[in-house]
């Protein structure tokens, strides 16, 4: 299948041409973090809780209702 480097670096071209040289550090550290969560989630352990499962707007106390303000006109 891969005969020879050339394909490797074909392969490299074109993953260049699609996604620039800016944006392959990203890509990489976004498949990283993946390939990191989901051995985590398969060994049953995660050592740091994912941002997915914590509240995005914490419960806020409730004051109690407070007397209509007068308008001024």
């Amino acid at each position: 299948m891969w005969d020879s480097p050339m394909h490797l670096l074909i392969i490299a071209i074109v993953v260049l041409v699609l996604f620039g040289g800016r944006k392959i550090p990203e890509v990489m550290k976004g498949l990283g973090q993946g390939v990191r969560e989901f051995k985590d989630g398969m060994r049953g352990d995660p050592q740091q809780p994912t941002q997915a499962s914590q509240p995005v707007n914490p419960p806020v106390a409730s004051a109690p209702p407070s007397a209509p303000a007068e308008e001024k006109k």
